[in-house]
């Protein structure tokens, strides 16, 4: 006999009920994580959050820059739970600080370094553009302040071109500045981070170079949970969140090794 109206809607009613205090008791046990993500991650850190929110609940609020300033920022009291460093130093650093917690920190990828130019035909598979010096500008991230800074200057160390291109050298405060120097044209080329001119494998604009890894010391990014955190169930998941597989397997699709 089918069912009357009224009691679907009884029925109807109930389920969603049901419904709506699953999602309060989600939502009360949602939590908030503040993460410092070193610039060179912003591309796929931008997608693990909304990943991140979806699949916990959690919300990853994120601020993005170089290593070293949310080194000096942590240093004075920045509120941030978690750091997705561009190196494995500066964790260590904060643990021997006693500002990150001991034991709290994991490689989470292994960064790249590339030579590109916005524009097709500048670089070629050998990066000749570099040693021939046919250019006016190289955007590099400042080595004082950001690791891939530093390996940008390590490459030219071991092209031994350093001294030469030093006068024609742009430096952004992190690597996410350098590639903009290169973007807008204020310079031909520069050494930044492969994750942000390639996606699966392949350069998505421009002409690139991929450093060959011996030209540079391995580029270990290290996420660390730091004091704040310890007590946040929303930093701790996240800090587990960037292990899973799922994650792992979108890391690589940007480029890193991890």
């Amino acid at each position: 006999m089918p069912l009357s109206i009224p009691l679907l809607l009884r029925q109807f009613a109930r389920a969603l009920s049901g419904a709506l205090l699953v999602l309060a008791a989600l939502a009360a046990h949602a939590g908030e994580v503040q993460v410092a993500v070193a610039s060179n991650f912003t591309a796929p850190m931008q997608k693990i959050a909304a990943m991140f929110e979806q699949d916990t609940g959690h919300k990853a609020q994120v601020a993005y820059g170089s290593t070293g300033r949310f080194y000096a920022q942590v240093k004075n009291g920045a509120p941030f739970d978690v750091l997705l460093a561009a190196d494995n130093e500066t964790p260590q650093r904060l643990m021997e600080d006693s500002l990150a917690v001991k034991g709290m920190a994991f490689t989470y990828a292994k960064g790249k370094l590339v030579l590109w130019s916005a524009k097709p035909g500048v670089v070629d598979e050998s990066g000749s553009v570099l040693r021939n010096g046919r250019f006016d500008k190289l955007a590099i991230a400042d080595p004082k302040l950001a690791p891939y800074g530093l390996a940008a200057m390590e490459v030219l160390s071991t092209l031994k071109i350093a001294q030469v291109v030093e006068p024609k050298l742009v430096r952004g405060e992190n690597i996410s500045q350098a590639y903009q120097f290169v973007a807008t044209g204020n310079a031909q080329i520069g050494l930044v981070a492969l994750s942000q001119v390639s996606l699966d494998g392949k350069i998505t604009q421009g002409s690139a170079w991929v450093m060959p890894g011996g030209y540079y010391t391995a580029i270990l990014q290290d996420a660390v949970l730091l004091n704040k955190g310890l007590g946040n169930p929303a930093a701790l998941a996240l800090m587990d969140y960037l292990r899973t597989d799922k994650v792992r397997a979108l890391i690589r699709t940007y480029g890193y090794d991890n």
